[in-house]
């Protein structure tokens, strides 16, 4: 299995030999490339117990701790980046973690699935359910993602917390970028992910 797509355009957004905090790490494949290819000082906070165990098998620095209330224990200004990769939608209080990543940050790095991608409305539309895709493969009754959002819900909410969106790369089915000078909604229409560089204001 190939590694996901967000992940190469993480690593292009995050700067050699800084100090990051990967939420919600799961195995530690993210942490483990920033550390090999970035030289990052990088640190891990990850809900499952397995996911910590295959982290501390890699040599990884992580934590066991859930995003929602361990956060607010964090410093200030504590890390350079705080990554946040295909988590927030899982999270209960989304715009509360956001605003944690900012304040421990000097930069946030968020990526997000697009709940708006037409694929996505064309099975709620045609099909009358919630679609289950390769990228979306749960259920509506067991899946993880408890807020569904789309890029235009999550540009709304960023600029809610004062966050400026320093760059974003929109990426279709595929895995590349869609021309960023193209209007959010067709964006929003045709990307099935996104990648956010932010910063507060």
């Amino acid at each position: 299995m190939g590694l996901r797509v967000d992940f190469d355009v993480i690593l292009s957004l995050v700067k050699d030999g800084t100090r990051v905090l990967d939420v919600g790490c799961g195995d530690g494949t993210l942490l483990e490339l920033l550390t090999k290819k970035r030289g990052v000082d990088g640190r891990g906070l990850e809900l499952s117990q397995q996911g910590v165990d295959q982290c501390l098998a890699k040599g990884l620095s992580v934590v066991q701790g859930n995003a929602d209330r361990e956060l607010v224990y964090y410093p200030n200004d504590g890390f350079d980046y705080v990554i946040l990769s295909q988590t927030l939608q899982a999270t209960c209080n989304p715009k509360k973690v956001l605003g944690e990543l900012l304040r421990i940050g000097k930069r946030a790095v968020v990526s997000i699935p697009n709940f708006g991608y037409w694929r996505v409305r064309a099975a709620l539309l045609f099909c009358g359910r919630m679609p289950v895709t390769k990228e979306l493969s749960y259920s509506w009754y067991n899946t993880p993602n408890i807020h569904f959002c789309t890029i235009a819900d999550f540009l709304d909410m960023a600029q809610e917390i004062g966050a400026t969106v320093e760059e974003a790369v929109v990426l279709n089915r595929n895995g590349q970028p869609l021309a960023f000078k193209l209007p959010w909604n067709t964006l929003n229409l045709f990307g099935q992910q996104a990648v956010f560089l932010l910063r507060r204001v």
